[in-house]
């Protein structure tokens, strides 16, 4: 590389990056690591769901005092920890090589993996054993900060946006097959077998858990054997990691803040909590409405709603490599606008409307009642569908189709996946050729938070206004996002673009 091709924001360049064969072979390096980084997505993801659909008769196993009001705190724990985390290990990653954050993580994940799997040994509080094992996996999940900063850093402008869709296809993949997993385990069996010597009970319950596990080892061997550090600048040309003094980086640092788009930073983060929250939502209303709607018993909602689930996660692999071809095409900012139009289509679709109402549970309770002969232990043993009759609004709100629900479906899983990527991927074109260690933490906590609060917004919501009023609040939501990256449209722009406009 000449002289010519640096200008006064380059970083300190390798001088023997002339070389074409030092630049192939550092090319293949550097994506080689970026793909150990994929992995790393797709093993915090599966670590999520490996374990979600056997969480709750788990946790009734162990301890027979858990209610399922505990078991939202069990659940909103992992996101808890993962918020704690990620601006933790994205401030150590700035300061030393990424390899420590994901290797310290990965430890503590695969360690708190192996504390779930024994916690049926102690004698009393066996579910707090469960809740803190879940917030430690939540922490160590909060390595998803280092992997963004990392892919950011390691990744031309042009090269950014496919990156991060590999990425999150990488991570919904994960999604998909954790459940997957979690259902080929359950031939073990409840009882299982005992591993005598450590005292093990490997059932269909705890060998999930173990599997993420084993998968950690084969994380921590990835990492050490083969990621290496590699920064390039917006162009793709490789820089030196920057060894200032504290004088030189504190100065480097307060040059850089100043030419930061603080205002574009913040807008980036409210509008990835709310894409983040949205979907919270989505999952969490699935199953209750399905089966309030549609009178399924819970066996026929978790089925067919893992069906769904399963498309959708499908879907969204497509809608990344479509995503990835739009954005060349049109930019990120269009289609971080129309992913948001097509989830407001989405919840709007799904407002009641029409003069049928859903099923209610008591008219169920009431009929079976009247059967001759049969008896009271009988009638409990009959499992009611439909809406609850505790749930008022079921009496006054039409009931929501089933043609309704499917077309929902496949209008989130369209929009949400193109918002997700395009929201950090803007996000770390927007901060520009700085360690963003920090600020990829940032941003994860603000999608972890969404995902605590998204379920008990809409548990509250949907239980006691019914679905019409929480789908509005959604789309109101929704609206305000539109609106909010409309308004800020100009400055949502890449940190060498915006630094060239200021020293024209």
């Amino acid at each position: 590389m000449s002289p010519s091709d640096c200008d006064d924001t380059t970083p300190v360049l390798r001088d023997d990056a002339s070389s074409d064969d030092f630049q192939d072979e550092d090319y293949k390096t550097r994506w080689r690591s970026i793909r150990v980084m994929y992995f790393n997505m797709f093993l915090s993801s599966v670590g999520f769901t490996i374990v979600i659909t056997s969480l709750w008769p788990y946790l009734q196993k162990v301890d027979a005092s858990a209610s399922a009001s505990f078991l939202g705190w069990v659940v909103a724990a992992y996101s808890l920890g993962q918020m704690l985390a990620s601006p933790i290990f994205g401030l150590w990653s700035n300061y030393r090589p990424s390899r420590e954050p994901l290797v310290c993580s990965i430890i503590i994940n695969l360690s708190a993996n192996i504390y779930y799997a024994y916690a049926y040994l102690p004698t009393t509080h066996n579910k707090f054993h469960i809740l803190v094992s879940r917030a430690f996996v939540g922490f160590g999940a909060g390595n998803v900060a280092v992997v963004r900063s990392y892919v950011a850093g390691a990744t031309s402008l042009k090269e950014r946006t496919g990156a991060m869709a590999n990425m999150s296809a990488c991570q919904a993949l994960g999604f998909i097959l954790g459940p997957a997993l979690q259902a080929g385990l359950s031939f073990i069996g409840e009882q299982g077998v005992v591993v005598q010597g450590i005292d093990l009970q490997l059932n269909m319950y705890t060998a999930p858990a173990l599997l993420a596990t084993a998968f950690g080892f084969i994380n921590i061997l990835l990492v050490v054997l083969v990621l290496r550090e590699h920064h390039v600048d917006d162009h793709g040309r490789h820089i030196e990691a920057i060894n200032y003094t504290s004088e030189d980086r504190d100065d480097v640092i307060e040059e850089r803040e100043e030419s930061l788009d603080q205002v574009a930073v913040v807008t980036s983060n409210v509008l990835f909590f709310i894409v983040m929250f949205i979907f919270a939502v989505f999952e969490t209303i699935a199953t209750p409405l399905s089966m309030d709607m549609f009178a399924w018993t819970r066996k026929e909602a978790v089925l067919y709603n893992g069906l769904i689930i399963c498309g959708i996660g499908f879907e969204s692999i497509l809608v990344f490599l479509v995503v990835k071809a739009a954005s060349q095409r049109v930019g990120d900012r269009p289609v971080l606008l129309a992913g948001l139009a097509v989830i407001f289509c989405g919840f709007f679709i799904l407002l009641p409307w029409g003069n049928q109402y859903p099923k209610i549970q008591w008219a169920d309770l009431r009929n079976n009642s009247l059967v001759s002969g049969m008896s009271a232990a009988s009638n409990s043993s009959v499992e009611p569908t439909g809406c609850p009759y505790e749930q008022t609004w079921c009496q006054y709100t039409p009931a929501i189709h089933l043609a309704q629900y499917i077309s929902s479906d496949i209008l989130i899983g369209v929009g949400y996946p193109a918002c997700n990527v395009m929201s950090y991927t803007l996000y770390s074109k927007i901060l520009g050729p700085r360690p963003q260690g920090v600020y990829m933490g940032w941003l994860t906590a603000s999608g972890s938070g969404a995902r605590t609060l998204g379920p008990v917004f809409v548990s509250h919501a949907y239980t006691l206004l019914g679905p019409r009023w929480a789908f509005s609040l959604i789309c109101v939501m929704v609206v305000v996002a539109i609106v909010l990256l409309s308004s800020v449209y100009h400055r949502l722009i890449a940190f060498s673009v915006r630094y060239r406009r200021m020293t024209a």
